[in-house]
């Protein structure tokens, strides 16, 4: 299961290194399999989202940012919602978005498993 970090956030599973502290935009970017410039327009869309900037403006997203980015991702891409949906939702049960977005990926991989298993048995 998904480390969850202390705004009760779950954390997605294919961190490079669960040690760091600090992610840059473009590994960011490659967890969720999205562009940076969505990353960038989501920062101005989610007041919540709020990554550090060094001196010359380069973003760096902590773990919560990620898990939030994950919530997003998750109603935004998987749920199909509007931007605006989606600030509405996470203001009204954050926590609980975040975690039905670490069950749909949990089931997602399983499928994915059952399917090669499957294949391999044809």
């Amino acid at each position: 299961m998904n480390n969850i970090e202390e705004n009760g956030l779950p954390l997605p599973d294919n961190f490079d290194d669960k040690n760091k502290l600090y992610y840059s935009i473009g590994e960011t970017a490659k967890m969720f399999d999205i562009p940076v410039s969505t990353l960038r327009y989501w920062e101005n869309e989610f007041d919540v989202l709020k990554p550090r900037k060094n001196g010359k403006g380069d973003r760096f997203f902590s773990k919560n940012d990620i898990a939030l980015i994950r919530t997003i991702h998750y109603l935004t891409k998987v749920k199909g919602y509007t931007l605006k949906g989606a600030k509405e939702a996470m203001k009204n049960n954050l926590t609980q978005e975040g975690e039905n977005a670490t069950i749909i990926k949990a089931l997602t991989d399983i499928k994915e498993m059952l399917l090669k298993i499957k294949k391999g048995l044809d």
